[in-house]
């Protein structure tokens, strides 16, 4: 029978499993078996500058914390070595670092998700980590915009130019 202490540690963890798992826009689940320390390192310092938490717990926490939040899918994925990366600023960061290192590492995988308070298997997880950076796709709309408009410039200055008459002088008259 497990000690009065060890039971208050572990409601304390999954209460703050919890409290993540509501305030995170994501969350990634992955088994880190194989991973080696220096990998592991460089993991966690990107998780750390992306604003993401990374943990590693027990199984049964976690399945404790998602049947709390309403996230009782994810339990099948539960099994093996897991940790949890939790993403509250950029929903993607999660998934694009853990698509990174599984990619890296063979034994290292990705297992399952979730995102705006839904579960996804490993496959959206990685096609959710295909998603361009916020700021790529801020890039692509700006260009795509500026385009047509400095097309339309090009065509007016080619028309004054034509003319001959720049349109100070045109106003001058």
């Amino acid at each position: 029978m497990p000690s009065v202490s060890v039971l208050e540690q572990k409601k304390a963890i999954v209460a703050d499993l919890v409290e993540k798992m509501k305030k995170a826009q994501s969350g990634v689940v992955v088994q880190y078996q194989g991973i080696t320390v220096e990998n592991d390192t460089k993991m966690r310092a990107a998780f750390r500058k992306a604003g993401v938490d990374y943990m590693v717990v027990k199984n049964t926490l976690i399945g404790r914390a998602c049947d709390e939040v309403g996230y009782g899918a994810m339990k099948e994925s539960l099994n093996g070595m897991s940790a949890i990366a939790f993403g509250y600023d950029d929903p993607i960061a999660p998934a694009k670092i853990a698509k990174e290192y599984a990619d890296k590492v063979q034994s290292f995988e990705i297992k399952c998700g979730f995102i705006d308070n839904g579960v996804v298997d490993a496959n959206a997880v990685n096609a959710l980590a295909e998603i361009p950076s916020k700021e790529i796709l801020l890039a692509r709309f700006l260009g795509s915009i500026q385009g047509p408009i400095s097309g339309f410039a090009r065509a007016l200055q080619a028309v004054i130019d034509k003319n001959g008459e720049a349109p100070a002088e045109a106003a001058a008259e």
